[in-house]
């Protein structure tokens, strides 16, 4: 069974380093990136250019506690979680990124987090 956990994660990086090499965050339009594990997800806005994380949110954040424990499937705590990415974003006068799914497939989380952004404000 690990073996084959092992192999998905090699094709997910793998995937990551070819969409790498066309994204690129700036600091007109910075880079929200996903990461998912068994349990929780992670958003960042990252600027590139100075190789810095401008913001992060996931489904530990302390300030949106409240609204995950209402949350049923993590599905729904993807969707705040990008609610919570884009008002920050706001917060720092950034309207547009660009998306990186990190080599996950644009389904379930990881789409129900940039649905939650896009909702939030952001565009991408």
């Amino acid at each position: 069974m690990s073996v084959n956990v092992h192999n998905k994660q090699k094709v997910r990086m793998r995937k990551k380093k070819h969409i790498r090499k066309s994204l690129s965050g700036t600091p007109e339009r910075p880079r929200l990136t996903v990461f998912r594990s068994l349990k929780h997800t992670y958003a960042q806005i990252i600027d590139d250019n100075s190789q810095k994380t401008l913001l992060s949110a996931s489904s530990l954040s302390k300030d949106i506690k409240d609204d995950i424990a209402k949350a049923k499937t993590k599905t729904e705590v993807a969707r705040i979680i990008g609610i919570n990415v884009a008002q920050k974003a706001k917060s720092l006068n950034l309207n547009n990124v660009i998306f990186d799914r990190s080599g996950y497939i644009y389904h379930g989380r990881v789409k129900a987090l940039a649905d939650g952004a896009r909702e939030g404000g952001l565009n991408f």
